[in-house]
């Protein structure tokens, strides 16, 4: 099978430029990185039930948007342990649902997928965010509290009726949704291109709302070039997609990695961690060896914890 795509970044030819990360948003990146690698030794070890959905190569997206979004409320998916940990920087609480041990976000019972805390939920359900994000902004706009709501999803749930329900009714009563697609190409094992027929851009202008594509990995241009269009989402209560082209490093959830060596190359040279290290060298070197270390702390002393109890749940989680 002959694999077509644009060219990736040429290494060699990196060199000097505006392109620039602060050290916060450095250590997220390689927070969440180590994290997620962390995740999969783990499951391959047998220390971990379930399964897990990793966000390998897609981690800038969530750190880029976070400091845009700090007062909006923000719907998940199952990819979403970047999305937890870009806002509220606590891995040994997301870790310890996952594992099940005392100090879970949600007592253990959401699992890796279903989270809530603080203006932040997710789901596991394709598509399943929607038509609650769309039910949120309405609140926002009714209530005039200049928020906007925010539902992450991928490429794959466009296949899903929900989206199409969502946008039309955000658009006819001119919500404060705004839609983030994380396009890594591939729906679990399914080549986008083998399932959607058009583009997103297409479907989005089809219900009047604004559609914006993102293809860079530079944090501060990503940020510049979002956040009028986040503010207008807000005040003017005018729905938007943001179409992020990315890519998959990891597999769909543990091991189930369905492509061939040579599209798995292509991927891995678009990583935002081959560029970044490239670019950063020394410094980027330190920071991951910091955050490596970070993860390998928490992960001792998250297994060492007693398992998560529902009497200990946050009170948060029966309202």
């Amino acid at each position: 099978m002959t694999v077509v795509h644009r060219p990736s970044v040429d290494l060699e030819q990196v060199g000097p430029s505006n392109f620039t990360v602060a050290d916060d948003d450095l250590e997220s990146l390689l927070l969440i990185r180590n994290f997620e690698l962390a995740l999969l030794e783990l499951f391959g070890a047998g220390k971990l039930n379930g399964t897990t959905h990793t966000c390998l190569g897609q981690e800038y997206i969530p750190v880029a948007l976070a400091p845009l979004l700090r007062d909006d409320f923000v719907f998940s998916n199952h990819r979403g342990h970047g999305h937890y940990l870009a806002r509220f920087d606590d891995p040994a609480g997301l870790l310890a649902e996952i594992m099940g041990r005392q100090g879970a976000v949600c007592a253990g019972v959401g699992g890796s997928q279903h989270i809530y805390r603080d203006g932040y939920l997710s789901t596991g359900v394709q598509g399943q965010s929607m038509p609650a994000a769309t039910g949120v902004a309405l609140h926002f706009q009714r209530s005039r509290q200049n928020r906007a709501s925010v539902a992450f999803i991928g490429d794959g749930t466009w296949g899903e009726g929900a989206v199409y329900e969502a946008l039309n009714m955000a658009s006819l009563w001119h919500l404060p949704l705004l839609v983030v697609v994380e396009h890594n190409g591939i729906a679990q094992s399914t080549p986008t291109g083998m399932q959607m027929a058009g583009t997103i851009a297409g479907r989005a202008h089809a219900f009047g709302v604004t559609h914006l594509e993102v293809d860079s990995t530079d944090i501060g241009a990503i940020r510049h070039r979002l956040k009028p269009v986040v503010d207008e989402v807000r005040t003017a209560c005018r729905p938007a997609v943001v179409e992020f082209d990315t890519v998959r490093v990891g597999p769909h959830s543990k091991g189930d990695d369905t492509r061939c060596e040579e599209e798995l190359r292509w991927v891995r040279a678009r990583d935002w961690y081959t560029e970044y290290a490239a670019r950063f060298g020394e410094r980027f070197a330190t920071v991951d060896a910091r955050q490596r270390a970070r993860v390998s702390r928490v992960v001792e002393e998250v297994e060492a914890r007693p398992p998560s109890d529902w009497a200990d749940r946050p009170a948060e989680a029966v309202r």
